[in-house]
């Protein structure tokens, strides 16, 4: 199966739709899905859910679909860099279900799993635990209380990698791994973008981080700007 495309829009042409709900790799500004960001934005579709750690920060990453009005709800677990995310929920205008992190990784594999809902102790006690079903389980510490949550089963993935092989076999580098490699597996659809692209059999057997099976369409976003959340310099010392 062909699943290289010269381009984002290319890439995600047929796949995009209103209302759909997408998880998108990434952590603050490392290791996002940059060009397919910018493809949906330009595709004009509305009503999108997104799952995704964070929402950039505006202007950047998922930032520019706030922008753009296209997002009616974030799944998130951190969003404190975002001014306009920040405008749009406190004016009611964008739906946002928090999530701790380590749950919201979790609630990604589990998608990928297969499993539709697991148990666990983070949030007990809390806002995130409202609404959602407690029960008690006998843990290493004796009976506790743990909540139910949900695994995320999303229309579409898109996230980014560091290499890959012609046939989708992924490599991330460094942090870029941590929400990426999840929400790959998540979606019914995962569209992902590289730096680099090398024959099968270049890459390490070992070395895979995400097997191409779990891929359906792939673009080469290179060359990249490395984007800096925050400078933060400090004043030229007087000669």
């Amino acid at each position: 199966m062909q699943k290289l495309y010269p381009d984002a829009a290319a890439a995600l042409d047929g796949v995009l739709h209103d209302g759909m709900t997408i998880a998108s790799g990434g952590f603050g500004l490392c290791g996002i899905p940059e060009r397919l960001l910018d493809a949906i934005r330009d595709s004009g579709v509305t009503g999108l859910t997104f799952c995704s750690n964070n929402a950039g920060i505006d202007n950047e990453g998922i930032g520019k679909l706030l922008r753009t009005r296209q997002v009616k709800k974030m799944i998130a677990s951190y969003v404190g860099e975002n001014k306009e995310f920040e405008r749009q929920y406190l004016a009611g205008e964008l739906e946002v279900e928090f999530c701790p992190q380590g749950t919201l990784a979790e609630r990604m594999r589990a998608g990928g799993a297969g499993i539709p809902g697991f148990y666990t102790r983070t949030g007990v006690g809390t806002a995130v635990a409202e609404g959602k079903e407690v029960k008690r389980f006998d843990g290493p510490n004796g009976p506790q209380d743990y909540i139910l949550e949900r695994g995320i089963f999303a229309d579409l993935a898109i996230i980014k990698a560091w290499k890959a092989d012609e046939t989708g076999n992924l490599v991330f580098r460094k942090t870029a791994r941590n929400f990426n490699q999840p929400a790959a597996t998540c979606g019914k659809v995962c569209v992902v973008e590289v730096e680099e692209i090398v024959p099968a059999g270049a890459l390490d057997p070992d070395c895979i981080h995400l097997p191409g099976v779990y891929v359906q369409r792939m673009i080469l976003g290179a060359p990249y700007d490395k984007k800096i959340e925050f400078r933060t310099v400090r004043d030229r010392a007087a000669a």
